[in-house]
């Protein structure tokens, strides 16, 4: 399996790429070599997505080996992941509005879209990409933004069909980052910049393997939404409860149990059957390194209010969800449990607190902040 979702691979996978943080990242992070080895790109999202490791494990491990002006894009690269997450959760509309518009799309599908999803297209690198993907459970990020530019200007296929395509099979599958990307490859997260794949930059950065010379769209105009998505304010955090408690351990963050809490009576893991392999095998991995067992349903209410019952409590505490499938299943199981008399605390990571409200809009922002956030994670 070329992605084992266990913590100790995680971290086995950080200490091998981390002396690659600086030069050579910077130089190569943007060249997919398909088959050869990627060494140039850490391949460290997956275990980053469903915090297996932490950002602030990766930040510090490559700040320790490398001075803050050579790691510096991959720095960014990493805190790209928290804007992504934080600029959704200041604008849920985005979220809703994709879910909605997907439904739609789905009682649409077509015959170019069964031949794009079986990468039949007569586009070889797109094609090469789609079986990537479904094999794999990855593809290098530049890879991903020259898929969705063909999917959308080329092949003309709703964005929102190839966003659910990514999210079946990506290993770090991110609701925000993954939605956002698409829609900023569309023109619609920069309203007016959209992004579009030529053959030139393809051959250059895949060494010359693929030239899709007049096969892709030339110029095509960006998407436009009539929709306007507000900001919102972020919620405020909340804190543990000084007393027993269940901890539950969601997809979103498999860390929230490494360091267990003197007053955690229980621990449950929760996973929608929907979720891929990876982020199943992630969530059932660390809850039975940690004595306790795994529930992979849809009917979280009803498996939280047993669990809660077996160890003797009314207090439940999880992770703080961001927007995104997840959330989606949360609220609902959150109102569930007020009827059994069952408080649902979000605890809200201290990372998050920090990147989350310089997020609300470009990236430009954050990224002016990143020495202040690193500086008060005590990091470097």
């Amino acid at each position: 399996m070329l992605f084992e979702p266990t913590r100790a691979e995680g971290l086995a996978r950080m200490a091998t790429f981390v002396p690659r943080a600086g030069k050579s990242y910077q130089e190569r992070r943007n060249f997919d070599l398909g088959e050869a080895p990627i060494s140039a790109v850490s391949q460290l999202s997956p275990w980053l997505r469903h915090h297996l490791i932490s950002e602030q494990e990766v930040l510090t491990s490559a700040l320790e080996q490398h001075n803050f002006q050579t790691a510096i894009p991959y720095v960014q690269q990493v805190f790209w992941r928290g804007y992504f997450n934080g600029w959704l959760e200041q604008h849920p509309t985005v979220w809703m509005s994709y879910k909605a518009q997907l439904a739609k799309a789905q009682q649409n599908q077509n015959h170019d879209y069964a031949e794009a999803i079986a990468g039949q297209t007569g586009i070889l690198c797109f094609d090469h990409w789609c079986n990537t993907l479904k094999d794999e459970g990855y593809l290098h990020n530049h890879a991903r933004l020259w898929f969705a530019s063909i999917w959308i200007f080329t092949l003309r296929l709703p964005w929102e069909l190839g966003a659910a395509f990514f999210l079946e099979h990506l290993h770090d599958g991110d609701p925000a980052s993954n939605t956002l990307s698409w829609r900023w490859v569309a023109g619609l997260h920069t309203k007016g910049k959209n992004y579009v794949a030529t053959a030139d930059n393809i051959e250059k950065f895949t060494d010359g393997k693929f030239r899709p010379t007049g096969q892709l769209a030339q110029a095509p105009a960006p998407l436009v939404e009539a929709e306007e998505h507000l900001i919102v304010a972020l919620a405020q955090p909340q804190n543990k409860p000084n007393k027993s408690h269940l901890l539950v351990i969601t997809e979103e963050d498999c860390l929230a149990g490494v360091k267990t809490h003197p007053l955690c009576s229980g621990i449950l893991g929760l996973v929608s059957p929907d979720a891929t392999h990876f982020a199943q095998r992630a969530v059932q991995n660390t809850v039975a390194d940690l004595g306790g067992h795994t529930y992979v349903g849809h009917h979280w209410s009803t498996e939280i209010a047993r669990a809660a019952k077996n160890v003797q409590t009314t207090n439940v505490v999880t992770s703080y969800i961001p927007v995104g499938h997840v959330s989606d299943g949360m609220v609902v199981a959150k109102n569930n449990l007020k009827g059994h008399g069952i408080q649902l605390t979000m605890s809200t990571r201290q990372y998050d607190l920090q990147v989350w409200p310089n997020a609300a809009k470009g990236f430009f922002r954050l990224k002016k902040k990143i020495p202040n956030i690193l500086e008060a994670l005590n990091i470097g």
